[in-house]
Parts: structure tokens; C-alpha cells; sequence
């Protein structure tokens, strides 16, 4: 959920409620005043029913008008005094129907007689104008709620375009382009502060960047020229004097370690160069073609296994480097026979979506770290690259690599579509 649409919902929400609520308040403070304004009337005519009484000793004739009716009845002598307002309804003669109403309901005394009066006013102008101004709160509360609306989604989302440039530049950086990143001109406090960290990120990271590249190069080169010597000298000292059986383990030995140490060499050079995306030579490449290919090449190390090898290929191309095309191949299928049992089998299916290679095998506890780097098991005498060379190179391309096991066979999937 994009931010703005956040703030929309809560801001909206949190108007509509504290709307809602202070609508609901105005309303009974309104209707509260209204009701005040009655008693007060109800309190004037009774006023004038006691000046009446004192003046003439005797009780007003009583009087029904369009919105007030006066009524008078004789109590017991020991009934005791009240003066009360309440709500009540009263039949209105002219509409010939029952109204709501305010009545007053006190008594007298008049020539030793104990006398209640009732006085009733109409409600229904009161109750029309509070329906009218709960209508006219409702409508300004609608309004204000669709005005914030608006003003949230126009006028926050041109606020907050500078945040979205500065994320989309940050999305599409690239380190090994060393392309600045250019920021756009704003008012905005914040917005500036942000922009300022991003490249100095940027900055930061261009400059590890480079670092770690003029490291690795130069490594890489010095590696290469004493492992070139060691193998050279290991060469010349075979072809000499004969060895006694213990020096020719020695020596077996170091030229095992020595091979071993090289392609660890090779293996995280080429990491490196995939993972800062240092290896071009995108082309067409008929991948159909490349895996049987790839099979051919493999069929006496299947053969000295007994390995059987199911191929079912449809026809697919895809753009990418073949030399990293290979290598992905290469470590799928050594990986398959290496991890295999005797007497087992290979299964590799192409289709237009996903390629999958799967080879019989014993059950192991590292699955999650399959893709890690130097994750292996304790049977397997690899570096523990392979897998994690192919992930990179999927990565690389956009392609998605999983692993699971059926049984006893063992699938590692490529898709080409994430």
C-alpha cells in the first residue's frame, strides 16, 4: 500500500469519526438549547396564569391554539405540589393528528382548592429545525470529507513527487554505470535531506565499489602468477628422478590441493564478475540445441556410473551469455552426476516455461542452504560454488531457480518468467 493511500484512509477516516462525533454532540447541544427556549415559554405562560389567578381569583378560561393548549384539573387537597417539564405528544385539532410537545405540569392553589395546570407547546417547529440543521451539518461534513478527498489525492501526490523521482532513481542505479544521481529541485525540508543522503550513499557506494573492483583485479593477477609457478615447478619436478612411493603421495597431494586452490581462484573471480555484471556478450541461444550439447559431453562420465539419461527438450531461446549459458549447464549436470547413486538416472525436461533437471540421489539435511556459498554436504568433494554460481547467473538474467525432492529424485527448476 503506496503511502498516500494510507494517509488518505486514516486522514479520512479519523475526519469522519471526530465528524461524526462532534455532529452528534452539536446535535443534542442544539436540540438541548431548543428545549430550553420551551421551558422558558412554558415558564413565562405559567407566570402569567399566577398573575392572573392573584389579580382576578379565578383560573383563565381554558385555551387550545395552533401550538399551545392550556388544561386545568382539580386535585385532592393533601396531594402535594409539582412542577415538572417533560416531553409529551398533544392531538393538533386543525390536522386532526398527534404532535410532539413540551408540557409543563404545575399547581396552584386558588380558594382553598389544590389546582394542576398543564401547559403543552408544540415541538414541531423545534424539531424542524434541528432536522434541518442536522441536514445542513450532514451536507457540509459530506463536503468537507470529498474536499479532503480530492486535496489528498491531487495536491499530495504533486507534495510527494520529488520522494517518488528520488525512489525511481534509487531503483534503477546501477554501480557499475557510475551514474550520478541527479535530483530534482524542491521546497520540501525533508525532501532535500533525503536527497542528500541518497547520493551521498551513492557516492559511498560508487566508492567501495571501486575499491572492491581494483582489489579483486589485482587478486586476481597476483593469485594467478604464483599458482602459474607452483604448477610449472610441480610439472618439472614429476618429470625428474623417480620418487619413492611416499614422496609421490606428497606430491599427488600438492598437485590435488594446488588444482583445488586454482579453481576456487576461478570460481570467486567469476562470482565477483557476475554479480557486478562484468560479462556481456548477450545473444540468442538456442538452449534446445546447447543442453543436448551439454549431454554428449557427459556420456562417459554417465557411462563409467551406469547413469541413465531421460531428455525430453522442446524448442526454446533465450538471450544471455553463452559462456555463463555454459557454466549454468555445466554445474547443473555435474552436480546431478556427482550427487547421483550407482545405477541411477538423469532426468532433463525443456519446455517453454521452465527448464528442470533431476537425478536420483541419497536424502541430505541442507536444503535451505543449497544456493549458499560453500554449502555442501560432508560426503560431497566440491567447493560448494556450483549452486551458488547458478543462482547468481539466474539472478543475473531474471530467471528463478528452486529446488525439491519427490521421493528419491532430487529437481532443480529454472523459470524463465519470475
Amino acid at each position: 500500500m503506496k503511502l498516500s493511500t494510507r494517509y488518505n484512509r486514516v486522514n479520512i477516516l479519523t475526519s469522519s469519526i471526530i465528524l461524526v462525533i462532534t455532529g452528534i454532540i452539536y446535535y443534542f447541544f442544539i436540540h438541548l438549547i431548543l428545549t430550553n427556549k420551551l421551558d422558558k415559554d412554558l415558564a413565562v405562560e405559567e407566570n402569567e396564569i399566577r398573575q392572573y389567578t392573584r389579580t382576578y381569583q379565578k383560573l383563565p378560561l381554558p385555551a387550545s391554539y395552533l401550538d399551545q393548549q392550556v388544561s386545568y384539573r382539580e386535585l385532592p387537597a393533601e396531594a402535594k405540589d409539582i412542577r415538572e417539564f417533560s416531553n409529551t405528544t398533544y392531538l393538533n385539532q386543525n390536522e386532526n393528528e398527534q404532535e410532539p410537545g413540551r408540557s409543563l405540569v404545575t399547581t396552584l392553589r386558588l380558594k382553598g382548592l389544590n389546582i394542576q395546570v398543564t401547559i403543552t407547546k408544540s415541538r414541531v417547529e423545534s424539531e424542524d429545525l434541528v432536522r434541518v440543521i442536522l441536514l445542513i451539518t450532514l451536507g457540509v461534513t459530506l463536503i468537507l470529507l470529498v474536499s479532503l478527498f480530492i486535496i489528498n489525492r491531487f495536491v499530495m501526490s504533486r507534495l510527494w513527487m520529488p520522494f517518488y523521482n528520488t525512489l525511481k532513481r534509487m531503483k534503477s542505479f546501477e554501480v557499475t554505470k557510475m551514474e550520478s544521481l541527479n535530483s530534482d529541485t524542491t521546497k520540501i525540508d525533508e525532501f532535500i535531506e533525503l536527497n542528500q543522503s541518497v547520493n551521498a550513499m551513492a557516492d559511498r557506494v560508487k566508492q567501495d565499489y571501486r575499491e572492491l573492483k581494483s582489489f579483486t583485479d589485482n587478486a586476481s593477477h597476483e593469485m594467478m602468477t604464483p599458482l602459474a609457478v607452483i604448477n610449472s615447478k610441480l610439472d618439472s619436478l614429476l618429470q625428474t628422478e623417480p620418487f619413492t612411493a611416499q614422496q609421490g603421495t606428497m606430491l599427488e597431494d600438492i598437485y590435488q590441493a594446488t588444482g583445488r586452490l586454482s579453481r576456487l581462484h576461478q570460481s570467486l573471480l567469476l562470482l565477483a564478475k557476475i554479480e557486478n555484471n562484468l560479462i556481456g556478450d548477450i545473444q540468442a541461444i538456442d538452449l534446445k540445441e546447447l543442453i543436448a550439447q551439454k549431454a554428449r559431453q557427459f556420456e562417459e562420465l554417465l557411462e563409467r556410473d551406469g547413469l541413465t539419461l531421460e531428455v525430453i527438450l522442446c524448442e526454446k531461446t533465450i538471450n544471455m551469455s553463452r559462456y555463463l549459458a555454459d557454466i549454468l549447464l555445466n554445474n547443473l549436470f555435474s552436480n546431478a552426476v556427482r550427487h547421483n547413486i550407482k545405477g541411477g538416472k538423469i532426468i532433463v525436461e525443456l519446455s517453454n516455461v521452465k527448464l528442470v533437471i533431476g537425478n536420483t540421489g541419497k536424502d541430505f539435511e541442507t536444503k535451505t542452504k543449497l544456493f549458499d556459498r560453500f554449502s555442501k554436504s560432508n560426503e560431497s568433494d566440491g567447493m560448494g560454488l556450483g549452486l551458488a554460481i547458478s543462482k547468481q547467473v539466474c539472478n543475473l538474467y531474471g530467471y528463478r531457480i528452486d529446488y525439491e525432492q519427490v521421493k528419491k529424485m532430487h529437481y532443480f527448476s529454472i523459470f524463465f518468467d519470475r
